[in-house]
């Protein structure tokens, strides 16, 4: 019988080509692209043949404009007879006004002396002498430059403001934290409040509580609780499982694990919270005086009508200082949790406070006895009028007559010209369901089909408004802006990443930039470089500088120095260590650092409406110019829309980050 010979099996090619399935699933974005194309070459012929191209259809709007101005019609005809107002919101307004008396009127009877030494004070009791020193320049530095009432006004404000939203953000926050279902749906609300324009829902306020402080402290509650309840939530969901886990097993009941366990372990996430909170009231300061809010922000708000960049100055550095003083005090009691205490043993605890407390009573009381209830008139310093000299010798010499650049009116000029024009005709030219298209292959790409949806609605959602032509200008002006912002803010995060000099050198620069008010940042600029889009867009550039930078140096220089040091043994120069090793591993913190720029660059071109720049902005300031609740917010969830999809196209999902990692 013969046997059958062994076929020897066929060697498999090491280079075999691989077939068209395999390529994709290694490529899951090009895979994302070919079936969004495939449903395009489908969807599209449909669609444009049923409401065709150009700008948004108008039988796909929704005219907001009548069920809106009926709302705005009624309040106005009830506001002083319904039960509503007089029992509800008339009880809300007169607390607010006199919570904010009241602690304006114990700043006057503490008297500038008192409240100079009662900060400095507790500066010293929660971060050492040098903090006290710097609360207590800070403090003097008000009232040097005349702003000393106008301060006190602003942080009987700012306190009563913090207060209320510290407590609305703690309740809001230990709801999202103990029950995932409170969670989701406020998670939403959140980032509709953060990212709605101030000016958008001051228009409501001012309906409902009049034009005066009550409103301005709403308003300003609205804008700041929502970090404090972020981070709370975020401090009670992260809580260690196995302390909880220790607790519950030795029988604690649920109020018990949350004063016990969950709030202690959740300090930090709570003072961050309050930070937070306290930035986002201050940033509010002048934003308020648009309607009554007084103190500061209204010196600030007077001083842009009139392009006075000197008094603005004057205002704006009372503003960054406490801001710099109340940062920089809430972190210090952050990073003393936990930690061992310091100093003199006779000055710890209590009778550190104790000491503290008498020392601000008796200079309060020795001042008051001097007649030191308001800053001296005699000791102030005008810093107005050099400003202004050097402002108008700045103008002279720089908006035009430059050489090669011709000036800051010429760079204005060809930046609207070659940029800002161009992006606005192209994005106002393409196709609104092309658009659409862009956006679900920029989303899907860098996240999942629900960020994609998402994005997609969003965008949707603005033409449903009836304000397709002015976003895109909005959207415009917010990309050419970020473009110039990444450039710049990327190149001196380089430079910081690798000279910790220049990093020390920059950080107070920072502070003050990030702190200043953005009506500030407005003023120099419509004198340097007009009224227009241009100077709106070089204001949010200047704005959302600071941030990027801190954000890209601290992920430049947050690589692990094992994999630096294995790059330079293998002989790789600073650039291909740049390339190759410090941006993909620092990618999370870049991504980051553009979604903040996207963030605040919106902010600011927002505001740029007050100088020209248009679009969405002016149709805010418009509608709480003329009391027009539709004009004001369609404009303003339309921002939200706009500030949500590029959100969504800006950071990748946490299911994608891991995919990539």
């Amino acid at each position: 019988m013969a046997t059958a010979q062994a076929t020897p099996a066929r060697p498999v090619a090491t280079g075999a080509r691989r077939g068209p399935l395999a390529v994709l699933r290694d490529r899951p974005a090009a895979a994302k692209l070919l079936l969004l194309a495939l449903v395009a070459v489908v969807v599209v012929p449909l669609v444009h043949g049923r409401w065709g191209g150009g700008i948004w259809p108008e039988a796909l709007t929704a005219d907001l404009s009548a069920p809106l101005g009926d709302v705005t019609d009624w309040i106005v005809s009830n506001r002083d007879s319904h039960p509503l107002f007089l029992y509800f919101f008339g009880h809300i307004s007169n607390a607010v006004v006199l919570s904010v008396r009241g602690v304006y009127l114990v700043l006057l009877a503490l008297g500038w002396a008192g409240v100079t030494v009662f900060a400095a004070a507790v500066a010293w009791r929660v971060a050492g002498i040098r903090l006290a020193l710097t609360a207590g320049v800070s403090f003097l530095l008000c009232g040097l430059l005349g702003m000393w009432v106008p301060t006190m006004q602003t942080l009987a404000l700012m306190v009563v403001a913090v207060l209320a939203s510290v407590v609305l953000g703690l309740l809001l926050g230990l709801a999202a934290g103990l029950s995932d279902r409170v969670f989701r749906i406020l998670r939403p609300v959140l980032d509709t409040m953060q990212v709605l324009p101030a000016f958008a829902y001051l228009l409501p306020v001012v309906l409902v509580f009049g034009i005066g402080v009550p409103g301005a402290v709403l308003a300003t509650v609205v804008y700041a609780a929502p970090p404090m309840a972020r981070l709370t939530a975020l401090g009670l969901r992260g809580a260690d499982s196995g302390v909880m886990e220790a607790v519950t097993s030795l029988g604690a009941t649920g109020r018990q694990r949350l004063l016990s366990a969950r709030l202690p372990l959740a300090r930090k996430e709570l003072l961050l919270g309050l930070n937070q909170t306290i930035m986002m009231a201050l940033s509010m300061a002048v934003i308020a005086s648009v309607i009554g809010a007084g103190g500061l922000g209204d010196r600030v708000y007077q001083a842009l009508s009139s392009v006075d960049v000197g008094a603005a100055l004057a205002a704006g550095i009372p503003i960054v200082l406490l801001a710099v003083v109340l940062d920089r005090t809430t972190e210090a009691a952050g990073r003393r949790i936990g930690a061992e205490p310091t100093g003199p043993a006779l000055l710890r605890g209590w009778r550190g406070w104790s000491l503290a407390a008498v020392v601000a009573a008796a200079v309060a009381v020795a001042g008051r006895a001097a007649d030191g209830q308001v800053w001296p008139d005699g000791l102030t310093v005008a810093i107005a009028g050099p400003v202004n000299t050097a402002k108008d010798w700045m103008v002279d010499h720089l908006y035009t007559g430059v050489p090669v650049v011709g000036g800051t009116a010429d760079l204005a000029s060809h930046f609207t010209s070659g940029v800002l024009n161009p992006l606005r005709s192209g994005l106002t030219g393409l196709p609104w369901w092309s658009v659409l298209l862009i956006v679900a292959a920029l989303a899907w790409t860098i996240g999942t089909w629900r960020t994609a949806a998402t994005a997609v609605l969003a965008m949707a959602a603005i033409g449903v408004l009836g304000v397709w032509e002015p976003s895109m200008d909005t959207l415009s002006q917010v990309l050419a802006a970020v473009a110039v912002t990444l450039v710049i803010g990327f190149g001196v995060a380089v430079g910081a990443a690798r000279s910790e000099r220049l990093e020390r050198l920059l950080r107070p620069v920072l502070d003050v930039f990030q702190t200043m008010p953005q009506f500030v940042y407005l003023i120099p600029v419509v004198a340097l470089f007009g009224v227009g889009r241009a100077p709106a867009a070089a204001a949010a550039v200047v704005y959302a500088l600071p941030a990027v930078i801190r954000i890209t140096t601290q992920g430049l220089r947050g690589v692990d120095p094992a994999a630096m040091e294995c790059a330079r043994s293998l002989g790789a120069t600073p650039g291909q260590q740049l390339r190759q090793v410090q941006i993909p591993l620092a990618r999370p913190s870049l991504l980051l650092a553009v979604n903040q720029a996207v963030v605040l660059v919106l902010a600011v071109v927002i505001i740029g409406g007050l100088v020209g720049s248009g679009a969405l902005g002016y149709e805010v300031v418009l509608g709480l110019a003329q009391g027009d609740l539709a004009t004001g917010l369609v404009a303003g969830a339309a921002i939200v829309c706009l500030g949500l999809m590029l959100d969504r196209v800006t950071q990748p999902t946490t299911r994608r980050q891991r995919q990539e990692s």
